[in-house]
């Protein structure tokens, strides 16, 4: 990293405002909220716990979880940010591939298995 962009970097860290290039979507503040909460000094995602408003919650973790985790750090660069949060992005993503593959799977099962009931039931 050269000095212009250790400026740029040390500037955000010190306004604390969110860099452009920081927000976007969290995989890993969205699939593991509430440790990825504690792993980023960043505990909105405890709300999370809360019944009901955790499906609406987590939604707000993956959509904001880059700001709050900037905001609640102290990282000495853009670079450095990004790449402690893309290993928790690749960890969500596969953990999210993961859970989508197992429930299509448990609703291809029970479809299948419905099949099979309603054809032996006919017959």
């Amino acid at each position: 990293m050269d000095n212009n962009e250790q400026e740029y970097s040390r500037e955000y860290v010190q306004n604390g405002v969110v860099p452009q290039e920081i927000k976007g979507w969290n995989w890993g503040a969205f699939c593991f909220n509430i440790n990825w909460g504690f792993g980023n000094k960043s505990y909105l995602p405890l709300l999370c716990l809360v019944p009901f408003f955790n499906i609406i919650w987590i939604f707000v973790c993956g959509a904001k979880g880059n700001e709050w985790a900037w905001k609640n750090n102290n990282y000495q660069s853009i670079e450095t940010f990004k790449a402690v949060q893309e290993t928790w992005n690749r960890a969500g993503w596969i953990s999210f591939l993961i859970g989508l593959a197992f429930a299509i799977m448990y609703i291809l099962f029970f479809v299948f298995i419905g099949f099979a009931a309603f054809n032996s039931y006919n017959q």
